[in-house]
């Protein structure tokens, strides 16, 4: 079912809208006293919103002296899907206009079985949580995929662990299927979003988000604003050479990080360990399963295998070391670390920390926090309800 939502109509509209997503609701007072205009400019922009049904009244505000003035808040029945399609699963949300996840599901998905399976999938996931009662429709759709998306068009170019959806015009096709408009972006970028809505990233301006996972990948954040670069791949920090001609990567060229640290370098290193003898541990699990992934590495750790513990160390210092000229570049007030791979926890956190401290210069480390996310799981779909939200609540 097509839901047809207006659009705010100026920039002043549009901030309100802004502060009131993020803020929750307000009073026109306090609204007031975080926009730039006059009590009547504000007045006549907040009942506007009121008109399209974009913005309710909400009760009484707290007396500031004189008569009360009504609570504003978001129109309570908009509806956000986020959808956070990752290398092996895909995960779809749907929120409220003020970002809060109603509700989450996740489905084990090989992003390698094409955009066509994919989005049965996704469009299967939004269909049962609408018919759970929490949407009649969907007001946007924010959409992540793993690769290089080229921004304006919402069409994935060219990514190396996507075999099949280089040009696949996404945003036209689920718009089409949702009937609601939509926006795509590269998975981490969402993520660094997510992270700056609700997560540990809350009232940063620039941070780094580093996703590892089946890749690995940067969300850049500058100004509060998601930094894609000209062409879309900023933040394409995987294939950045650590070990030249190291192992081939995905990508056709060798030594990339990603071919050396990430979900899939370490399940075959953990794999090679097992079989070599150095871990009876992960031989354990090799033999019981077939095979090995991330979080089996990272369960052996924690019961104190050493090969295991070896291996985090070795791919959290190559991922450090990376991390430590981003450092010296940006500049950043904060690193955050995120993805599947963050189920290893703070052996990987402890070697990233101390190569960027060791390698990057004091006056940037010197107060830099580098830490791991907060949201988990939910950062991608609440970061995509930001994107298409924020694509939203923007001027026509």
């Amino acid at each position: 079912m097509r839901r047809m939502t207006a659009r705010p109509a100026n920039a002043h509209q549009a901030r309100l809208l802004r502060l009131l997503r993020d803020g929750g609701p307000n009073s026109r007072a306090k609204l007031g006293d975080q926009v730039d205009l006059s009590r009547s400019k504000l007045a006549v922009e907040v009942d506007r919103l009121l008109e399209t049904g974009l913005v309710v009244a909400d009760g009484l505000a707290a007396s500031r002296g004189g008569r009360r003035s009504h609570n504003i808040r978001l129109a309570p029945h908009l509806r956000f899907l986020g959808v956070d399609i990752g290398a092996t699963s895909v995960d779809v949300a749907v929120t409220n206009a003020e970002l809060e996840v109603l509700g989450h599901l996740n489905h084990p998905m090989d992003v390698r079985e094409g955009p066509v399976a994919v989005f049965e999938q996704v469009l299967s996931m939004a269909a049962k949580l609408r018919d759970s009662g929490l949407a009649g429709g969907f007001d946007g759709a924010g959409i992540g995929v793993p690769g290089p998306v080229r921004f304006p068009e919402g069409v994935p170019v060219a990514p190396p662990i996507m075999p099949g959806w280089d040009g696949f015009p996404v945003r036209e096709a689920l718009s089409q299927e949702l009937g609601c408009p939509v926006m795509v972006d590269n998975d981490v970028n969402l993520m660094a979003l997510g992270e700056q809505q609700a997560g540990v990233a809350r009232s940063v301006g620039d941070f780094l988000c580093v996703k590892i996972g089946t890749g690995i990948g940067c969300g850049i954040v500058v100004g509060g604003t998601v930094h894609r670069g000209a062409t879309g791949s900023a933040g394409d920090i995987g294939h950045i050479q650590v070990e030249p001609g190291g192992r081939l990567c995905a990508c056709g060229n060798k030594g990339c990080l990603e071919a050396h640290f990430s979900g899939a370098a370490l399940a075959r290193d953990a794999e090679d360990a097992a079989r070599a003898g150095r871990s009876e541990e992960l031989a354990a699990r090799l033999a019981a399963s077939g095979r090995l992934t991330a979080a089996d590495v990272a369960a052996a750790a924690a019961a104190g295998d050493a090969a295991s513990l070896v291996l985090i160390r070795e791919g959290g210092n190559r991922v450090g070391q990376v991390i430590a000229g981003l450092v010296s570049f940006f500049n950043p007030a904060l690193v955050v670390i995120g993805g599947g791979v963050t189920g290893l926890g703070y052996t990987l956190l402890a070697a990233v920390r101390a190569q960027v401290y060791r390698r990057s210069l004091p006056l940037a480390t010197g107060n830099l926090p580098i830490v791991l996310g907060e949201l988990g799981p939910a950062a991608g779909v609440t970061g995509a309800a930001r994107l298409i939200s924020d694509h939203l609540f923007s001027p026509v």
